[in-house]
């Protein structure tokens, strides 16, 4: 019958995720190297959207939320990504400032999890990707009131002709006041490799008093 929605045995769902070694012989001697590497090899094997990743926040009364944001840079200090000051994530980072990241990196057998603090970066570096963006994505920012209620997709449409007139073609779009990064300092950094009959190599670092250890985990 058209329009019948099967009925999936999603218990039934299983991959064998293959024989790929992953140990501390292997593994670079600092996380952000590691996490570089691994991110080229998302990228190389033409994953979509490889620097898509899982944020996870919570509100001040612990209450989890989750959404896909943008890698936007990385590095020793940790995860950047740029987003509204005003939608629900920013609100729960105010009131919780710690949160976690996933690369689900699936196709190539991989995940990266992340936890740590998360901090606003600099007014310069927001401006600084800002005027980076598409002008159309520069529009939106302005356009889009984040994680509010809106009565149609219509209003949408139109607050965005809105702007676009506001800042006419050829005119540069500023950063929006309520627009901007945040950088995740990662307190631990976890790299997951799939492995046959469940037994995943899971390497981890987590960071002490006196620098980074490297652990692993069972599976």
């Amino acid at each position: 019958m058209t329009g019948e929605v099967p009925n999936l045995d999603v218990a039934a769902m299983r991959v064998d995720y293959g024989s790929a070694e992953f140990d501390e012989r292997s593994v670079a001697p600092d996380w952000h190297t590691q996490f570089g590497q691994w991110l080229a090899d998302a990228a190389g094997a033409q994953l979509p959207e490889p620097n898509a990743m899982l944020l996870a926040t919570a509100d001040a009364a612990g209450r989890p939320s989750a959404r896909t944001v943008l890698l936007r840079g990385y590095g020793t200090d940790g995860f950047v990504f740029f987003t509204n000051y005003e939608s629900r994530k920013s609100q729960e980072l105010a009131a919780n400032p710690y949160a976690s990241l996933v690369f689900p990196w699936f196709a190539i057998r991989r995940q990266v999890v992340v936890t740590g603090r998360v901090e606003r970066v600099s007014r310069g570096q927001t401006e600084a990707y800002f005027a980076s963006r598409p002008r159309e994505s520069q529009l939106g920012a302005w356009a889009s009131p984040q994680s509010r209620p809106v009565p149609d997709r219509a209003a949408l449409d139109e607050a965005w002709r809105e702007t676009a007139q506001r800042f006419p073609e050829g005119q540069p779009v500023p950063a929006p006041p309520h627009w901007g990064g945040y950088r995740l300092a990662p307190e631990t950094v976890e790299f997951w490799q799939g492995r046959t009959a469940r037994m995943h190599d899971r390497l981890r670092f987590r960071r002490t008093g006196d620098g980074w250890l490297l652990e692993r985990l069972a599976p």
